[in-house]
């Protein structure tokens, strides 16, 4: 429905204006005026009506994780769900964090930082610590978005560890915002229609975060080093316990298949699926609710030493129930994940072998060949069904209050 305010003045002439008015949070407000004149002895006086879209049917997903943890391999393989590519703002600034495709709009919470490179060094704090960012800014914005609004949205650069002039950001069909602190503010995890967790071991996140910032961003080993274990405090005290909030906990953790293993090349991937969740069907292995341990026929699934386990089961996790699926090892041909794929359910495909096809296109992703892939792409395929859902009961809601 949308939102209107009545409003009337005194004129000669009846007039419809449409304007953009720009409020001091940085959105953009749509309003229509609609004039109706009414005829008196001594005056004409005009009511109008100032409208904002307030149908709007953007549904917002969080994703939470720490630096390093994949949520950009995350966001890649989501959005390719979705349909179209995923590329910054056309006409933009090239530095901007924000990824923009048909259906989805992924914005970097780093962006509400209040703080820039230089400031958090004065003030002796992380971008962690949640007096570096603006969760102010952070909930009217995200607010704004998912009632049709469209927002100013500052930008960090994270080259210059600036903050940049802001970039206009329109309502999408489905807002995605990650980062550090998704369900850290109550506000902001009130307006999350689904949450996800990136949960990373120590050993694994040392081994992917020394891998990105060595290769991508030109960082030394003691400086890598260093930054872990400034930032861990604080990780431990803002960004790990919003995990108890996640819908959906993708865990990462060295292998149990190779006894004392140092290496970290093999992971153990946990799905944890909180039960009761609307629009939210946890996947299943064999038989729903029931306690399973499955190692696939190495006839049918090749894979090297120290080869693939499964495991499904109900669980408690933080005091709620849940559904955890895991994996532990690695694929060697992703063109036979279709036998895993054909012994699970509620996985939300729209057609047989679709998780498999969404593998083999992103084979070249970290993790396409481990757990952290095949979990991330069946929670976008969840996300979209989700989505579907929403979009239905709102059409079916508005034909109800039609009829």
């Amino acid at each position: 429905m949308a939102i209107c305010t009545v409003y009337t003045t005194q004129s000669l002439n009846t007039i419809s204006t449409p304007t953009t008015a720009k409020t001091n949070l940085g959105f953009h407000q749509k309003q229509v005026f609609f004039f109706t004149k009414k005829s008196s002895l001594s005056t004409r006086r005009n009511s109008y009506f100032s409208c904002s879209a307030g149908d709007s049917k953007t549904i917002v997903i969080g994703l939470a994780a720490d630096s390093g943890c994949g949520k950009s391999t995350f966001m890649r393989r989501l959005t390719s769900v979705f349909g179209g590519a995923a590329e910054p703002p056309r006409g933009g600034n090239p530095d901007s964090n924000t990824l923009i495709s048909d259906t989805t709009t992924v914005i970097c919470l780093d962006d509400y930082h209040s703080l820039d490179r230089t400031g958090r060094k004065e003030k002796g704090v992380t971008a962690l610590d949640p007096r570096a960012n603006d969760f102010d800014l952070m909930y009217e914005q995200v607010k704004a978005l998912k009632n049709g609004i469209a927002v100013e949205k500052p930008i960090y650069n994270h080259v210059s560890g600036l903050l940049d002039p802001p970039e206009l950001i329109q309502p999408p069909k489905i807002l995605v915002i990650e980062g550090l602190h998704p369900m850290y503010d109550s506000r902001v995890r009130d307006l999350l229609d689904f949450s996800i967790y990136l949960d990373i071991s120590n050993e694994v996140k040392f081994a992917w975060k020394i891998q990105r910032d060595m290769a991508e961003r030109g960082h030394s080993l003691e400086s890598i080093k260093a930054s872990i274990e400034a930032r861990k405090p604080d990780f431990d005290a803002y960004i790990d316990p919003q995990k108890q909030y996640a819908d959906a906990v993708i865990e990462v953790l060295p292998t149990t298949l190779i006894p004392d293993d140092n290496e970290g090349k093999v992971l153990r991937v946990r799905l944890i699926m909180k039960e009761g969740v609307k629009y939210f069907s946890p996947v299943y292995l064999f038989d729903e609710g029931s306690t399973i341990s499955w190692i696939p026929c190495g006839r049918k699934l090749t894979c090297s030493y120290p080869g693939i386990k499964f495991n499904y089961g109900p669980d408690s996790y933080f005091d709620n129930e849940v559904s955890v699926l895991e994996m532990d090892g690695q694929f060697d041909r992703l063109d036979e994940l279709i036998y895993v794929e054909s012994h699970l359910s509620n996985i939300s495909t729209k057609f047989y072998g679709e998780v498999t096809q969404q593998m083999l296109k992103h084979a070249d992703f970290p993790g396409s060949n481990n757990g952290t892939g095949l979990f991330q792409t069946m929670v976008g395929l969840k996300i979209r069904d989700l989505y579907e859902q929403i979009l239905a009961s709102k059409v079916g809601a508005l034909e109800a209050s039609k009829a």
